[in-house]
């Protein structure tokens, strides 16, 4: 089980690299948008990506 959590966040690791790394311009644009949402949009985004998670992972199991 440990195997599948580390894989699983050396692979998110990588993902989240991938946009920075080939496009540095275009991440620092939507890094400067994110900083405009209120605090209200952010958890709304942070819920649903944790609800997505739990229901692909569920799927997944």
């Amino acid at each position: 089980m440990s195997e599948a959590l580390l894989a699983a966040v050396a692979l998110l690791l990588v993902i989240e690299g991938l946009l920075p790394t080939l496009n540095p311009g275009l991440w620092r644009r939507m890094f400067e948008q994110a900083l405009q949402l209120s605090d209200g949009q952010i958890r709304f985004m942070g819920i649903a990506s944790v609800l997505g998670g739990l229901a692909l992972w569920h799927l997944l199991s």
